[in-house]
């Protein structure tokens, strides 16, 4: 979410804020030093959520995620969101949220010509009957949605309770990624990958201390869905320099680089790649590697991720051909 958006349906619906100075607001949105904690960092995620009054502003920020990763020159965005904890603060009934961002999302989608793909999240932290209710809402809206996600405290309620949700949105045909080994140790991602089917793995930071589970990553081809900066941010690594990434990418695991939640981080896409990804001590070649990872596990069609790497491919003899035309021009 953008501050001055923040800003602005904070006046529209008589939200209060601590102030009008902007470095102010952004220390209270954003992450601005590491955090004691993953519930630290969401609360500074639940200070943004708190504007959500209807579901025009519901509309209105998933447009505008759309746009701000079309400024950044991403080809394809997958966008993950939570329909109870957007709806939460003002009770808006989360199908209204559901059809509200996916109306915003497909409108930018159209108008600024990226595709997209949206992502579920049911938010554990809210019990297994709320995150029916999500579920649900998610449903009625199933053919606008690609995968299915849990998030939330996983210390407190481990993916194991979830197992039902996430087989009847197998059912329906979505793909699965769950938040996992991120607060909790490796056997909260065994039971994504053994009880809930996932395919993708948000985080996985204790992946680290399980070689066997670090085997399997690799040998089944499941990605692993690395928020360097917003690892740091928690405290859940000290550093970027003391992040397993290496690792994992050394090991042939399919390591993609996320933004996990940008404005709360403050950060691009670009920067996890040109000042994260180096300060973890990623080489070139593999944050080139890990970029195809990308598209190799993105929730796509094979044929959709053919034309994204053909339009890619253009774009980069395009590219040579005017630095070529510039140099010769000189």
């Amino acid at each position: 979410m953008r501050l001055d958006t923040i800003q602005d349906l904070a006046r529209q619906h008589g939200v209060p804020l601590p102030g009008d100075d902007p470095e102010m607001l952004r220390g209270w949105f954003q992450a601005t030093a590491p955090q004691p904690g993953l519930m630290a960092f969401i609360e500074k995620l639940d200070r943004s959520v708190g504007v959500l009054a209807d579901f025009e502003a519901c509309r209105r920020i998933a447009h505008e995620c759309v746009e701000d990763a079309a400024e950044e020159g991403i080809d394809y965005v997958e966008v993950r969101f939570s329909p109870r904890y957007m709806a939460t603060p003002h009770h808006l009934a989360p199908e209204g949220v559901v059809e509200a961002v996916i109306d915003g999302a497909e409108a930018a989608s159209r108008d600024r010509g990226i595709a997209v793909n949206l992502i579920g999240i049911l938010s554990r932290t809210y019990g297994l009957e709320a995150c029916w209710e999500e579920f649900h809402a998610l449903q009625a809206h199933h053919d606008h949605i690609a995968a299915m996600d849990i998030a939330g405290d996983e210390m407190a309620w481990p993916a194991e309770l979830f197992i039902d949700h996430f087989r009847r949105g197998r059912d329906l045909g979505w793909q699965i990624t769950a938040h996992a080994g991120e607060a909790a140790g490796p056997e909260s991602i065994w039971t994504a990958i053994r009880e809930l089917g996932a395919t993708r793995i948000g985080h996985g930071l204790r992946a680290i201390e399980d070689p066997t589970l670090m085997d399997l990553l690799a040998e089944q081809r499941i990605g692993l869905e690395v928020s360097l900066t917003s690892n740091v941010q928690i405290s859940a690594v000290p550093s970027y320099a003391d992040h397993p990434v290496k690792t994992y990418v050394e090991r042939g695991i399919l390591v993609t680089l996320s933004t996990d939640d940008p404005a709360v981080s403050g950060i691009t896409l670009a920067h996890e790649y040109d000042v994260a990804g180096p300060a973890a001590g990623l080489s070139r070649d593999q944050l080139r590697q890990i970029q195809r990872n990308g598209l190799s596990v993105a929730f796509l069609q094979e044929s959709a991720k053919s034309a994204l790497q053909q339009s890619r491919d253009k774009q980069g003899r395009d590219k040579q051909g005017r630095d070529k035309q510039g140099r010769e021009s000189g």
